[in-house]
């Protein structure tokens, strides 16, 4: 018999706020994390903006031991750790055992290694000096340094998996965690991902002219996702974790429950009719909506809020357009849609689950965080949906289920249906 899932746990590393209260904040007050970063426009970038946590590196000491820091290179590890640990925390959970909890696994994701580390390595290397690499950098140079971090720090000894799907990565962590629960392989799975963006990575995505170079003397206004004067997303950074666990488990604990996740999917457009490395194809959009509210048990218009993936591209209408013909809704009966890029910017392979925090505090606390920068809707989204469904100020409002997706390079999709919990 399939379990119900519930979320316990959260913790959040985010351009606009560190932990769970300044978060909070910053999404209901519409606070930006949007940064000028003197280095992009040293490197002759043509952004110079980035969504950068103001992360203090000694608070690490917090998280993890001294030695475990010496050397330690890999922002995308320590915004995961610290994130992973503040949600086992919040779970009510302590860090010391020296047993090994078989009952709890992991799924957290991440894009690459950190580069920084990883130069490390190849100029010892080119320059004949591999001895004196030492032991540290190996870890930080695979793509599951983040996870063998986390998993070792707190002893998990169920299903441990570092998972990398572009920017469906932390959504499909959190699905992945989820069905493992459901079908009675774990108690209970920390979930999320991470993201560190520099120069390395930053100037692939500039190369690319996606990245928006109108609003480098204005930050804080540079991310605008559905708005007529979009013209790029902004990179991101950070980290989240949620702590899942079967309702059973974390009732006999007496646990806190924030909310429960009803179901979810994930699925490809295979790169056929329409989706290529960059772009989505439309139905395989649509299909993994629907699939996740059928698997969810519950009805297109039982949903109260859409946390869209929504990067401030030409995409944008697209999505829209394909949020409406998967719920059967538009015009004034579409429900309110919101993007957290317009404060963070997109934090790639942590977008997912920083998205899903966001989702779940609106649960949590009744309201539906603004979408700034948008005081110019795109008409063509306006074709499709009614301005009021585009919130500019926060809104008070009993949200019971949001759908929250994410669509990312390699035309890969992932949606999740999160609900309060009622038990």
């Amino acid at each position: 018999m399939a379990k119900r899932v519930v979320i316990t746990g959260l913790g959040v590393v985010s351009p606009n706020g560190i932990g769970i209260p300044a978060f909070l904040n910053a999404l209901q007050n519409g606070l930006s994390g949007i940064r000028f970063v003197p280095l992009y426009a040293e490197l002759n970038m043509s952004c110079h903006l980035a969504g950068i946590p103001e992360f203090d590196w000694e608070s690490l000491r917090n998280y993890i031991s001294d030695i475990a820091i010496h050397g330690l290179k890999g922002h995308n590890i320590a915004f995961g750790v610290a994130a992973a640990l503040d949600a086992w925390a919040d779970a009510g959970l302590g860090y010391e055992t020296e047993e090994t909890r078989w009952e709890t696994g992991c799924v957290f994701g991440n894009s690459a290694p950190d580069s920084e580390a990883t130069k490390i390595v190849i100029e010892r290397v080119d320059n004949h000096e591999a001895k004196k690499l030492g032991s540290r950098l190996i870890e930080q140079t695979m793509n599951s340094g983040v996870t063998s971090y986390i998993s070792g720090r707190l002893g998990l000894g169920n299903k441990v998996v570092t998972n990398s799907s572009a920017c469906a990565t932390g959504t499909q962590a959190i699905l992945m965690g989820y069905e493992y629960i459901k079908y009675g392989f774990a108690d209970r799975m920390l979930v999320g991902s991470s993201e560190s963006i520099d120069p390395y990575i930053f100037g692939c995505f500039d190369a690319m002219r996606v990245l928006t170079r109108k609003f480098n003397d204005r930050p804080e206004q540079a991310s605008r996702p559905m708005s007529a004067s979009a013209s790029g997303f902004i990179p991101g950074s950070g980290a989240a974790a949620l702590i899942l666990e079967d309702l059973d488990f974390a009732l006999a604990r007496g646990a806190r429950i924030y909310a429960e996740v009803l179901g979810g999917a994930t699925n490809s457009g295979g790169q056929r009719g329409g989706g290529t490395m960059t772009a989505p194809n439309p139905t395989g959009v649509t299909r993994c909506i629907e699939d996740a509210i059928t698997a969810s048990g519950i009805s297109p218009n039982d949903i109260d809020l859409v946390s869209g993936h929504l990067t401030a591209t030409m995409a944008d209408r697209l999505e829209i357009q394909n949020w409406s013909q998967a719920l059967k809704r538009g015009g004034k009966d579409f429900p309110p849609v919101n993007s957290v890029k317009s404060m963070i910017g997109h934090c790639l392979s942590a977008a997912g689950s920083i998205e899903s925090v966001a989702s779940v505090l609106q649960i949590v606390h009744g309201f539906v965080h603004p979408n700034i920068n948008l005081e110019d809707p795109n008409p063509e989204i306006l074709k499709i949906v009614d301005e009021s469904c585009l919130p500019t100020k926060m809104i008070k409002k009993d949200i019971n289920i949001v759908a929250k997706a994410n669509f990312g390079f390699g035309d890969v999709n992932a949606c999740l249906i999160f609900s309060k919990f009622n038990n």
